[in-house]
């Protein structure tokens, strides 16, 4: 997920930050949301067993052929069960991937609808063997991140890291029922997925659009982003679910 191009815009905004700016706290509000934009779905299939199994690993280093991180023995995560499996695949990332120092909090982050969703494994990220795993069951896993939004109306940062790795047209209606329940605190990080869905599909109205240039051009900035209002908010989701109805 950490694409060339991001890291190169991340680095590129940070760099210029740290010459030009002073760091500022952000308020209270903003600092509250950006809390709420961090919070995984913890799915309960074996959970008390995987945190144990969690709890044995010990960092690798890297080789030739594998990344270091916080890897389970193959032998044990192949004796996991499908939806254990899940369950560590959501809460665990196995490779380490090392990032830049912090950046400066973002100033009212609660009006904002950003090209990107934050990291969701700060200096991790999932292994090859982990987006084989969403990709070879994508019905499957889809099927079982319904249930749980349905059941919650939340749709926690792992799950919208792996909607995003999918590319998942299915689950549309699904997030936009979880987007609508909450009137007063939006996720807009959902209306974020709804545009990188667009993207990674090359929904061709999205492609040509003035917020696409924006968030996504070869120049566009990592922490890129619109302004939330109803406008904004409107024409996402009216361009989303025409990009949903659109050969359905």
């Amino acid at each position: 997920m950490k694409a060339t191009l991001i890291f190169l815009s991340f680095f590129t905004s940070y760099t210029l930050f740290s010459q030009n700016e002073e760091w500022k706290e952000a308020s209270k509000e903003s600092s509250e949301y950006h809390e709420t934009r961090l919070r995984f779905t913890t799915p309960p299939y074996g959970l008390s067993k995987v945190k144990e199994l969690i709890k044995t690993i010990k960092y690798s280093e890297g080789d030739e052929t594998s990344d270091g991180g916080m890897k389970l023995d193959d032998n044990k995560y192949q004796k996991l069960s499908f939806r254990e499996k899940f369950t560590y695949n959501m809460i665990h990332a196995e490779s380490y991937s090392q990032n830049c120092d912090a950046m400066p909090p973002v100033q009212e982050e609660q009006k904002k609808i950003f090209a990107y969703p934050p990291d969701p494994f700060d200096e991790y990220d999932w292994s090859a063997r982990q987006t084989d795993f969403f990709e070879a069951n994508k019905d499957s896993v889809i099927s079982l991140m319904t249930e749980s939004i349905k059941r919650t109306g939340k749709v926690g940062l792992n799950f919208k890291q792996v909607i995003w790795v999918l590319k998942s047209k299915k689950i549309i209606p699904v997030l936009l029922e979880a987007y609508k329940k909450n009137k007063t605190k939006k996720d807009l990080d959902i209306l974020t997925i709804f545009m990188l869905l667009m993207k990674e599909n090359n929904y061709e109205p999205f492609l040509k659009s003035a917020s696409y240039k924006k968030l996504y051009d070869a120049m566009a900035d990592y922490q890129a982003y619109l302004n939330y209002n109803k406008a904004n908010e409107d024409l996402i989701i009216q361009r989303v679910m025409e990009f949903y109805n659109a050969g359905n």
